[in-house]
């Protein structure tokens, strides 16, 4: 099949990682993004992790280079009338102009979406910004940790003594922003194909991501208030669904939610007696007979290593698996057969779109 986003042109003047990630995974589908980048430093997303190689070459890092290596980029200064002249020409030809400055900026300059509908009115204008374009927090500074913050689910993110975590992968941004964004601007972009009529997309990273703590919320419907942590049934409150450290310090990740994954668990440990001990049989999640449970299949896998209980559970299927580190993920065959792996004949191996047309 044919990338079915072909022939779709987006100006992109997003920057650091939401709406470049969006744009990458339209990019990906066929879409030909160009990218506005100002003329004094462009994206800052350049210099982030930037080595000291890519410095002294003048080489944008790896983080620039991962989203947007499929985009034609130009640079605009918008405040400079011949290039906003240039900017108005390429907009009146586009499906989607994408941004991710405070509300408010587009407008200062004249570029607003009035303004841009006016010149193309089958245009969608999609803005991705912290807070929404409306009300009274629209024009505050917000980052990931914060929409992480306001949302319950850095409070979700806590260790057994109850410390929050910080995640090293950017949830609000990714989740709340870059695919919020794509599925808004997909479904606008149908609209506008099929009426003639453009629209506006506001996406907010922080309801995008508060959209999306679903597990904690059925327990504010229930209880009042969310769980904390290996009190719930998919936060360790229950043995099925648990982390287990190997004798050499390995970990794996247990998903037996389902009892017939919990028994064929339980008969490969030679432990068929665990097997009648399931939240699904009335065990109490986050329970004293749960937690005593826990505690003895982690002494059990804590007995032998890593290899031996990947050779015990090879072709075993009860959804255990080992914890991988990310540079063991991209030597993975699950990956690699995938075509999730491209290595670029430099010695460099990207990460590629998951979504798959036949």
């Amino acid at each position: 099949m044919n990338k079915p986003l072909a022939g779709l042109k987006i100006i992109d003047l997003t920057r650091l990682l939401p709406g470049p990630v969006c744009t990458w995974h339209l990019a990906s589908m066929g879409a030909r993004v160009i990218k506005i980048e100002d003329k004094g430093a462009g994206d800052y997303a350049r210099l982030f992790f930037q080595t000291k190689d890519e410095q002294e070459s003048n080489t944008p890092s790896v983080f620039y280079r991962a989203f947007n290596a499929n985009k034609e980029v130009v640079f605009l200064d918008l405040k400079n009338a011949e290039d906003k002249s240039s900017f108005l020409q390429l907009v009146a030809t586009a499906d989607l102009v994408i941004e991710s400055f405070r509300p408010g900026v587009m407008d200062r300059l004249g570029l607003g979406p009035e303004a841009l509908l006016k010149i193309n009115p089958s245009l969608v204008y999609c803005a991705i910004t912290g807070y929404g374009m409306s009300g009274t927090w629209q024009n505050l500074a917000c980052h990931d940790i914060n929409s992480l913050a306001l949302t319950g689910v850095l409070d979700q993110l806590r260790d057994r003594e109850g410390r929050p975590i910080l995640p090293n992968i950017q949830i609000a941004d990714v989740l709340g922003g870059s695919v919020s964004a794509a599925m808004g601007c997909l479904a606008a972009l149908w609209r506008a194909q099929r009426s003639g009529e453009g629209s506006i997309v506001d996406i907010s990273m922080t309801d995008g991501v508060l959209a999306h703590n679903v597990t904690a919320q059925v327990a504010v419907h229930n209880l009042g208030h969310a769980l904390g942590p290996c009190e719930d049934l998919l936060n360790g409150g229950v043995p099925c669904y648990n982390l287990y450290q190997s004798q050499d310090g390995a970990w794996f990740a247990l998903g037996a939610l389902e009892l017939k994954f919990w028994e064929v668990f339980c008969e490969t440990l030679e432990r068929a007696e665990w097997s009648k001990k399931h939240w699904s049989l009335g065990q109490v999640i986050g329970g004293e007979d749960a937690q005593a449970l826990h505690e003895a299949v982690q002494q059990l896998i804590g007995s032998k290593t890593r290899e031996f209980w990947e050779t015990k559970f090879t072709g075993i299927d009860c959804c255990f698996t080992p914890v991988l580190s990310l540079e063991e993920t991209m030597q993975h065959p699950l990956f690699i057969e995938r075509g999730m792996i491209k290595d670029d004949g430099d010695g460099r191996s990207w990460i590629q779109s998951p979504v798959r047309f036949s």
